[in-house]
């Protein structure tokens, strides 16, 4: 098979498995990962063939949504790389992206690197911050059923990586546990730039959320 003709049933595979998905992390995440990703790599030297496939797989089975575990995810993916007779060390890329590419509460500590990684993670990042970031935080708020806010729960952005996957703190403090704290943590020029137009917007929000909660009308 061509590159093309895997990447387009990479794409038929992953839009079937998540039909059914959360809506923040649905196949129009992995679109928008996907269009991030190729945008990037127009200012970056890298494997864009290994960019496309990890991209269109790193949510294939958030660990999220299956008690934490985190080996599914992985393992759904090379079971369905291997299916389409890949060479093994492109395989092996692409795994290793999909099991570092996650937040995980800023506790990901790995000794893999490579460029793509880089690259794939930083789309995944600019998805989760700006306007389509505030959609998703609320999303999975609600789908958790927890509450909006809480003036009484204080943020907490020093979380372990188990406390950060428990918790089921009010959706505003995810603000100051992840998304704003996501600008710094970008890779590429490209995703810097844009994270930081994103970030203000973030801002804005939550001056205007906090003006409404308190009845500045």
């Amino acid at each position: 098979m061509t590159e093309t003709q895997i990447i387009s049933n990479t794409k038929a595979f992953v839009q079937d498995t998540l039909k059914n998905a959360e809506g923040g992390h649905d196949w129009f995440h992995i679109l928008r990962v996907y269009n991030n990703a190729l945008h990037i790599l127009k200012s970056e030297e890298a494997d864009a063939f290994v960019i496309q496939l990890a991209s269109l797989l790193h949510d294939i089975a958030d660990s999220k949504f299956h008690n934490g575990d985190e080996e599914i995810g992985p393992r759904v993916a090379k079971a369905f790389l291997e299916s389409q007779s890949l060479e093994l060390d492109i395989v092996d890329h692409v795994i290793k992206i999909i099991e570092n590419v996650s937040y995980k509460g800023g506790h990901n500590i790995s000794d893999f690197y490579s460029k793509e990684l880089d690259i794939v993670q930083d789309a995944d990042r600019l998805d989760a911050i700006g306007a389509i970031g505030i959609a998703r935080t609320f999303n999975f708020g609600g789908f958790k059923n927890n509450p909006i806010y809480d003036p009484d729960i204080s943020p907490h952005p020093n979380q372990s990586k188990e406390e950060y996957k428990k918790s089921n703190s009010p959706t505003i403090n995810h603000f100051y546990e992840k998304l704003l704290l996501l600008k710094d943590k970008m890779n590429t020029t490209t995703a810097k730039k844009i994270a930081n137009k994103r970030h203000e917007f973030m801002q804005m929000y939550l001056e205007q959320f906090y003006k409404e909660w308190k009845g500045e009308l």
